[in-house]
């Protein structure tokens, strides 16, 4: 038999208006996010042949050329998570995460954080500190992620792009899973070519700093068909 809830569980109880607008939270919160970090990532693969053929290949041995990537695929794809890993190091997706507050007066490595203190944690700068990840922290190298255990959900300090702990972003698999398959989609399906004749190593790749971190100019590419009858 059910029982009533007391006033503490009244006081706490989640209703189908809250859970509409924690939805609605997650949604609209993955739009922007997941378009600038696909965008990225198509810069930095133009910008490396060697990797965007290797990432290729490697759709084309998983998936093979007569079928569109499935989300059941992306498991199988070692290389395209290290693609995604190594843009979210360089390009986190909110370079200052979301603000915390300090519950207590604390002492970290000799700094005093008093309690209330509004703290922002640079993630930008984490992900590109030489201490942490070598002289070529600047280098969009994918291959640093072969034979290591450096996660991305929060466990691993050096590579946060979703925060960590209880206040991590909710809705972590749903942006990993967006971001992964368009990407590989976008690149199984389409050779890429820059217009005009540009150079890879002329290609704009200046940020607009902001809640997000957007190219100042959107990417131009040039798209030509790569599999064989899909329908």
């Amino acid at each position: 038999m059910h029982q009533p809830m007391d006033h503490h569980e009244q006081k706490h109880f989640i209703d189908r208006t809250n859970i509409k607008a924690i939805l609605m939270d997650m949604f609209a919160a993955s739009f922007d996010t997941s378009a600038v970090a696909i965008e990225w990532a198509m810069s930095e693969l133009l910008r490396h042949p060697r990797v965007m053929k290797k990432l290729q290949d490697e759709l084309t041995n998983v998936v093979g050329i007569n079928r569109v990537v499935e989300e059941s695929d992306l498991t199988k794809l070692s290389y395209l998570n290290m693609v995604v890993k190594e843009t979210l190091r360089l390009y986190p997706v909110g370079p200052l995460l979301i603000p915390r507050e300090s519950l207590e007066d604390i002492t970290i490595n000799g700094y005093f954080i008093k309690k209330k203190s509004r703290i922002l944690i640079n993630a930008w700068t984490i992900g590109r500190d030489p201490k942490v990840w070598s002289d070529n922290a600047e280098i969009f190298y994918p291959e640093r992620f072969v034979n290591n255990d450096i996660d991305i959900r929060g466990h691993d300090f050096q590579l946060i792009p979703f925060g960590s702990g209880r206040r991590g972003c909710p809705g972590i698999q749903l942006g990993l899973i967006t971001f992964s398959l368009v990407l590989a989609q976008l690149v199984h399906c389409f050779n890429w070519e820059l217009p005009s004749g540009i150079s890879p190593n002329d290609l704009d790749m200046t940020e607009k700093f902001g809640l997000s971190l957007p190219r100042s100019n959107h990417l131009l590419a040039v798209p030509s068909y790569r599999l064989l009858n899909t329908a």
